[in-house]
């Protein structure tokens, strides 16, 4: 029995610390399977069955084969039952995963049972990922012939219930759409308890709200009125609640009166005396001074998240987007980039190398001596992970005061008299360009609204394009941070502009389900299009051979643009909402999808694979020369990726959390020239993995949430927070920090 408990206790670890797994075995007892004649003494048994220790017994809670993994997270129904059980008013109870989707908690209640006060204490009890999705009470639960609980029953209950709720939606008006849908509202953000009625003006992301329950309430919302709502996921995840509801009124009840008034316009918070025309497609700022692009134009690399490359000399561009050429470090692999330049470019380049790397060197020792304040960059106490390989340190971070939920964009010049800058916005409605070595700030703009959009760097370098919740795309002096030009469009502007660097036009959509081709020299609309039906949320992909625009929308479809014109090329459905931002390379195009699949096309639209995963991806892949054949992504199942241009698995690792930014592919002198990858999680973690193995080399920590996507440049990482701050991070083999 000693033996029996030992061995019980060590697998019990694998699984709920709650439950124990029940082993059958000894020294002296074997137990045969199948067609088995021998077995060595001492073999134990796993039954599969969970069991709970009470004075002398053993009781029965239920199999372990009744695990699922949901949103992410890997738990055992049974936990969720037993804890269901364990309440006062609960009689007797069953939890079925309905087609996988849904977590449903069939409740034979006793009579003092009241629903909301019921899931109240579940969620006091259980971890979010774990608290069911509905409860349906039921006089007594099914049993089959054997005296089992019968599942298949409870799941035509369930699926009966779910068609009469179709049938019985019939709003009686919108009134009662407005009481109901406050309760749908409650119900996913779990403020059920909460009396008050919901402010109009509440925007479910502001409120509690992330992407995952923005779905959930999608459906609840699809189940309640018995039809499809087009564009409604959109309207959830950046509209207030009165704005959902007076979508939803319109598609239901199109001739009635309106019940309530709802301003459908953007508000625009750019004050009346900015010198900005309100018509027409565009805004001037007659404020500030027309910016000259012709002259002054110096060299330099802007490196983007998913290992998007662009660079470009005064002369000529000698990159391309497509090539994703990664760069290691400043101090060795910048060198291996001068044959793109033209012969007297690569010679003034190479010397303006031997001073980065004089000055970069400079740099470091300062950094190490300096006594740092508040109001300058914080080299903190490092955090080393548990890996031995790889140390990372915050080298600086700086406050936007806000969540910060873009991704950085880093600027290198090839010239000692710019440094390196970081430009990044913020919830705050700033932009901060930030000093990449000493993490100073160079300046701060503020815009009108909540920024998400990361910022691109435009084809002569003096400006940065983002777009902003208030509607408008800025474009901002990359050296001053003056705005140069605004661009209006109908509604808010997550996605992340893109530029070509052979004209200089800019690409970004925007809610309003358009995407727009603007000439920021010209400050004017060269076309837009119309996305049929779907917000664009991610970022457009530019493809040069062949010359294709590739825009993925939240109404699931993946389009191919003529980049000149304008025209739709082809165009894919798949089904459910793309937040994932497509990449190309020479072969393929490839994008996530909250399906969970990442699913991979050719450049003529057919889809050549899919890839499956067991929770939604939001990250979009990641493609690097420097693996050639690999593509990286996270999902929120906790798991970061790698396949190969087949679709087949190379390797998976498993974070702490769901992965919603895109990995980053890098090297560094002090580890070999070991290709390596960066990696974050939405619990704060860091990861720098081995890119071709899988294996983790370094892990840190940061004080908030991430949902950025980390930017290395040498052996600095940089990544925004959910604690209102951008992090540089210094990465150091072990022992190598003051070599």
């Amino acid at each position: 029995m000693v033996l029996l408990r030992c061995q019980v206790g060590l697998l019990a670890t694998r699984f709920l610390k709650r439950f124990l797994v029940l082993i059958f075995g000894g020294e002296e007892r074997i137990c045969f399977l199948d067609d088995e004649i021998t077995v060595p003494l001492g073999t134990m048994r796993e039954t599969g069955d969970f069991v709970r220790v009470q004075d002398t017994k053993m009781v029965f809670l239920g199999r372990k084969d009744n695990q699922i993994k949901r949103h992410g997270k890997r738990f055992n129904i049974e936990y969720l039952q037993q804890t269901a059980e364990d309440l006062c008013q609960v009689e007797a109870c069953v939890v079925t995963w309905y087609q996988q989707e849904r977590l449903i908690l069939f409740v034979v209640p006793k009579d003092n049972f009241k629903e909301r006060e019921t899931l109240k204490e579940l969620q006091k009890h259980l971890p979010t990922h774990a608290v069911p999705d509905e409860l349906v009470l039921i006089k007594a639960l099914p049993l089959t012939s054997h005296g089992k609980v019968d599942r298949s029953e409870l799941n035509k209950i369930y699926h009966n219930q779910l068609n009469s709720r179709r049938c019985d939606s019939k709003l009686s008006g919108a009134e009662e759409l407005w009481e109901r849908l406050q309760y749908l509202w409650k119900s996913v953000l779990g403020l059920l308890e909460d009396s008050t009625e919901i402010s109009k003006d509440s925007v479910f992301l502001f409120s509690g709200g992330d992407s995952l329950k923005a779905l959930r309430f999608y459906e609840e919302i699809e189940i309640l009125v018995g039809r499809a709502v087009p564009g409604l996921l959109e309207v959830i995840l950046s509209c207030s609640i009165e704005e959902v509801y007076t979508h939803i009124r319109k598609t239901l009840f199109p001739s009635e009166d309106q019940l309530m008034t709802c301003d459908n316009t953007i508000k625009r918070k750019l004050s009346e005396d900015s010198g900005e025309e309100s018509c027409g497609k565009y805004v001037k700022l007659k404020s500030e001074r027309y910016f000259e692009v012709a002259s002054g134009l110096i060299s330099f690399i802007a490196v983007s998240r998913g290992n998007r490359l662009f660079s470009m000399n005064s002369s000529k561009s000698f990159m391309q987007p497509n090539d994703m050429v990664q760069i290691g470090t400043e101090l060795r692999q910048l060198p291996s980039f001068l044959h793109f330049l033209s012969p007297n470019a690569r010679k003034s380049q190479e010397q303006e190398y031997e001073m980065e790397k004089s000055r970069s060197l400079a740099v470091i020792d300062k950094a190490n001596i300096t006594d740092t304040s508040a109001t300058q960059p914080n080299y903190a106490e490092c955090n080393p992970g548990t890996m031995a390989r790889l140390t990372l340190c915050i080298r600086w971070k700086s406050n936007t005061r806000r969540c910060v939920d873009a991704s950085p964009l880093v600027v290198i010049p090839f010239t000692d008299e710019v440094s390196a800058s970081v430009y990044v916005g913020s919830h705050s409605h700033t932009v901060q360009a930030i000093d990449l070595d000493l993490g100073e700030i160079k300046w701060e703009r503020n815009l009108g609204d909540r920024i998400e959009s990361s910022a691109c760097v435009s084809k002569c370098g003096n400006f940065i394009v983002v777009g902003c919740y208030d509607g408008l795309i800025y474009v901002l002096g990359s050296s001053d941070g003056k705005i140069h030009w605004t661009f209006v469009t109908e509604d808010a502007v997550k996605s992340s502009a893109v530029v070509d660097p052979s004209t200089g036009i800019v690409y970004v959509g925007s809610h309003d389900q358009h995407v727009y081709a603007l000439d920021i020299y010209k400050k004017t609309c060269m076309w837009k299009i119309h996305c049929e039906g779907g917000a664009v949320f991610s970022s457009p992909c530019l493809s040069f051979s062949p010359h294709h625009l590739y825009v993925a929308t939240l109404g699931g479809l993946l389009l191919a643009v003529n980049p000149a014109t304008g025209n739709k090329t082809w165009k894919s459905s798949l089904g459910k909402p793309l937040f994932s931002s497509p990449h190309c390379n020479e072969k393929y195009v490839y994008v996530g999808c909250v399906d969970g699949n990442l699913y991979c096309f050719t450049h003529s639209g057919e889809k050549v694979w899919q890839f499956s995963t067991n929770g939604p991806v939001f990250s979009s892949p990641c493609i690097s020369s420097l693996t050639k054949q690999e593509i990286f992504f996270g999902s929120h199942d906790c798991f970061i990726y790698c396949c190969n241009m087949e679709g087949n698995l190379l390797w998976k690792f498993e974070a702490t959390s769901s992965v919603y930014g895109t990995p980053f592919v890098f090297q560094i002198d002090d580890l070999k020239n070991k290709i390596l990858l960066a990696a974050v999680s939405t619990d704060g973690k860091v990861w720098i993995l081995n890119a071709k193995s899988g294996t983790a080399e370094g892990v840190d920590k940061l004080p908030g949430e991430i949902f950025s996507s980390p930017v290395v440049w040498g052996t600095k990482l940089v990544v925004g927070c959910r604690n209102d701050y951008v992090y540089c991070l210094d990465l150091y083999a072990t022992g190598k920090k003051n070599s």
